[in-house]
């Protein structure tokens, strides 16, 4: 029985416990369409299905090694750009490095951390809802950012809500101290995320490029390139 129980884990992806009262009203609502007609009860059906697909959290295996960032999200690399980061992360008031993940309704929105630190500070900013692959929507949506102190470096990290996204659900709080790829939020449905790093940094990735969270290298802090050690998270 072990190994039956075994073998289902594997198959089936985890999901995330911010998903169980999303799940819960759509088979409420399936049950409900299925009694009126049971056209709509199949249909209530392959919702329920992308509501549990939305929610997943994969494993990952993290690339760990001091310098290196990676993506905090699921999601297509939709902008490589050098812009002075906001206001209210309290970086300095100077171009950084900046990578933009967007997210799409389809793609895993567990967002983990691109890099091992301390959680120096977390602003929550309201603002509007436009489409987050615009490149106002940095200063114009509603966000969430979090600055992280690694190795003596800052970086900022910002989840970004979009046209669909309603909510974004923090995990974590100042002063804890993250792993990289550790989970520390979701967005809620369809989004992106915007990572701040040096100028000096070195981007491992091209524009359009698909990463994953907690696996896709961003950029490399550092100079040297000692062998690398993974993490399961």
């Amino acid at each position: 029985m072990s190994d039956i129980l075994e073998s289902m884990r594997r198959i089936f992806v985890p999901i995330h416990k911010e998903g169980y009262p999303f799940i819960l009203i759509a088979l409420i609502a399936t049950i409900l369409l299925a009694m009126l007609w049971s056209p709509l009860g199949w249909i209530g059906t392959i919702l329920t299905v992308w509501v549990c697909y939305f929610f997943r959290d994969p494993p990952r295996v993290t690339p760990i090694r001091e310098g290196l960032v990676v993506s905090p999200a699921d999601g297509r690399v939709s902008l490589i750009t050098t812009a002075v980061p906001p206001a209210e992360l309290d970086l300095p008031q100077e171009p950084m490095t900046r990578i933009s993940v967007f997210m799409n309704v389809f793609d895993c929105h567990v967002n983990r951390s691109p890099v091992a630190g301390r959680i120096l500070q977390i602003l929550y900013t309201p603002g509007l809802f436009l489409n987050a692959e615009l490149d106002k929507a940095s200063e114009d949506n509603e966000r969430n950012a979090l600055v992280i102190e690694t190795a003596g470096t800052r970086i900022g990290v910002v989840q970004i809500a979009g046209l669909v996204a309603r909510r974004i659900v923090s995990f974590v709080k100042t002063g804890d101290t993250l792993s990289p790829g550790e989970r520390f939020g979701l967005i809620r449905f369809g989004s992106r995320l915007d990572i701040y790093v040096p100028l000096t940094a070195q981007v491992l990735v091209g524009l359009g490029q698909t990463s994953v969270a907690g696996e896709t290298l961003l950029a490399d802090l550092s100079v040297n390139e000692p062998a690398r050690q993974y993490r399961v998270g």
